[in-house]
């Protein structure tokens, strides 16, 4: 088998959660990391922005504007930035992931005493219980070794009655979208992002991962699972993507 296709099988197997996923994530994003933003807004023709956008809404940040705020998988610092240039934010955010290269290609995004990086892998985040405010994750749980144990791990650092928040691609429910989302990123999706990025493989384990990935009722249970109360979600862009939003209980945690 060519190196090509050795990568192709390591790609299929990270987006089925297989043992290495953890190390294929990191390097597969360390590596495309000087190109992910001009790939990002291109290949969603920039509609990204606005569900980020959508996303940060939903986390409430006014409700605490000088709160601490953790951007989890946090790549080049776009949800962290786009959260620090909000009027009337006055907090600091701690934008955590584990492919130092993508952290980097951020830092000039936001002042780092607004916006601190921190290499940092999700099932392990260097931060006391009760530390957060809310969390803000956007394209990223899915790349997560361990999605139940990364959401417990998220549920552990926010402070009592804060918010988690997820924007993540889903599968369109409209069979005719789906059909044309689906052709899309099995085969224009990953013929662009080889061309821009030179990655073999990264622009194919993007949608099979998504393929994989929880569909929304069942993310919505599995957040209930890690301990999240008030969990909703709602589709963006025909469904598309999603956004689930779900609520640390406030107290000693009976809350339900």
């Amino acid at each position: 088998m060519t190196s090509t296709g050795l990568d192709a099988v390591e790609a299929r197997d990270a987006a089925a959660g297989g043992e290495g996923k953890r190390a294929y994530v990191r390097r597969m994003f360390s590596e495309i990391a000087p190109r992910y933003d001009l790939l990002n807004h291109f290949l969603s023709l920039n509609i990204d922005r606005g569900w980020r956008r959508a996303a940060i809404a939903e986390l409430a940040w006014r409700d605490d504007p000088e709160g601490t705020w953790l951007d989890l998988c946090a790549g080049t610092l776009d949800v962290g930035a786009m959260l620090a240039s909000m009027e009337g934010f006055r907090g600091s955010i701690i934008g955590a992931d584990f492919a130092e290269p993508m952290l980097r290609r951020g830092l000039w995004k936001a002042p780092r005493t607004v916006l601190a990086p921190v290499a940092a892998d999700a099932l392990q985040l260097p931060l006391p219980s009760d530390k957060v405010s809310g969390a803000i994750v956007a394209f990223g749980i899915r790349n997560v070794a361990d999605l139940d144990a990364g959401l417990r791990e998220v549920q552990r650092v926010i402070a009592p009655g804060g918010r988690f928040v997820i924007l993540e691609f889903s599968t369109p429910p409209n069979a005719l979208v789906r059909a044309g989302y689906r052709t899309y990123s099995h085969h224009v999706l990953p013929f662009i992002g080889r061309l821009l990025s030179g990655h073999p493989t990264a622009y194919r384990y993007l949608p099979e991962s998504v393929d994989r990935f929880p569909e929304v009722d069942e993310l919505a249970d599995r957040l209930r699972a890690a301990g999240f109360v008030d969990v909703r979600w709602r589709h963006l862009t025909m469904g598309v993507a999603a956004i689930h939003c779900g609520r640390k209980p406030a107290g000693d945690g009976a809350e339900q």
